[in-house]
């Protein structure tokens, strides 16, 4: 277990401060949060890179602040990689086994070890020079993980990697987590990356902790209007909210209410996923309470999906698959329905 308490850290023109955070034994724990929002600080102030203000940070029951960095029993993975590149691939998994004068047979059974469990025995002759993307970093993990450490530090690790060779290392970090049940902190301002590999994740913002959750109450219960913008919501509105009846409630966003479930009132804030909301030609007959008439104001095409802004006003952003744009014949100028559940209606 890691255990980070009112951490803060100084580094001149930016301040990281108010850190609080439990991150559970063998939990694969996400940082989360825009370019400058003190991600990288935050992973390099626990592995002793950075001094510290003040605050604690426990590592499997032990404060560590005091320790050097070889004394933290941590593994850190940069997006760069950092390979030697005069040293083989087997030379580069080994060199942290040999700072530590490990005996030579042992280095070489850890050594072979790993790679199999990264699945580049094959590899182990070349030159890092001459691998791709994808292989440097597997061999970078690689390295991090032969020494056998109390936590893994993954400092945007897939932010260098084409689309199709991200999406592989994903699965194989996910497999690797599995198999080697490490505690995992992985930084990415990537909100994608965070849903696929992470079990929880805390969202940075100007060097502060601005919500911590699982993935799926990052997406759906955004803690504030930048959590909401991150996690791209796109649907966020200020609004008056009321007591209604069933356990409903009422939110006026300049003079259309909306149903929601909320035991809030008066002035509010409201998300609503794209992905949430319905497009129709005619009102649809369902369970959900909220079936309003629009006109299409933009479409955006982004390869398989279609983001489809309707006016009402005000704008609702829809995201729909490519196939549902076309058998609805949609356009600019065209009336359409926008329905959506009161539950999936968030007010904060």
């Amino acid at each position: 277990m890691i255990v980070i308490k009112n951490l803060k850290v100084d580094v001149g023109d930016f301040l990281l401060q108010d850190i609080n955070l439990t991150i559970n034994s063998g939990e694969y724990f996400i940082i989360l949060g825009p370019t400058g929002a003190g991600k990288t600080i935050l992973l390099e102030a626990i592995a002793g890179l950075y001094p510290v203000l003040g605050g604690e940070v426990w590592i499997d029951g032990k404060e560590v602040i005091r320790l050097s960095p070889e004394k933290r029993r941590i593994g850190i993975v940069y997006q760069d990689y950092m390979l030697f590149s005069h040293l083989s691939v087997e030379e580069n998994i080994a060199f942290g086994l040999k700072l530590r004068k490990c005996h030579k047979g042992k280095v070489k059974e850890k050594v072979n070890d790993i790679a199999e469990v990264m699945g580049i025995t094959h590899l182990l002759h070349r030159k890092p020079q001459s691998l791709s993307g994808g292989e440097k970093q597997k061999v970078a993990l690689a390295r991090a993980l032969v020494v056998e450490p109390a936590v893994l530090l993954l400092d945007e690790p897939l932010s260098a990697l084409d689309p199709e060779t991200k999406e592989r290392m994903q699965s194989t970090l996910r497999d690797v987590h599995r198999r080697v049940g490490i505690t995992v902190i992985h930084v990415t301002h990537d909100f994608e990356e965070a849903i696929a590999l992470g079990h929880r994740v805390a969202v940075l913002n100007d060097g502060r902790v601005a919500q911590v959750g699982t993935p799926e109450e990052i997406l759906r219960k955004p803690a504030s209007e930048f959590v909401a913008h991150f996690a791209l919501s796109r649907n966020i509105f200020n609004g008056e909210a009321e007591e209604g009846e069933d356990g409903h409630a009422f939110v006026d966003i300049g003079g259309i209410k909306l149903a929601t479930v909320t035991e809030l009132t008066g002035k509010v804030r409201l998300s609503l996923r794209p992905e949430d909301i319905i497009i129709s030609k005619e009102p649809l007959h369902s369970t959900a309470r909220n079936c309003i008439q629009g006109v299409v104001s933009d479409i955006a095409h982004r390869g398989a999906v279609v983001y489809v802004t309707v006016t009402l006003p005000p704008e609702f952003i829809c995201l729909i698959t490519r196939q549902a744009f076309e058998e609805l014949e949609l356009r600019e100028e065209v009336s359409v329905w926008i329905t959506f559940k009161a539950s999936a209606v968030h007010v904060f």
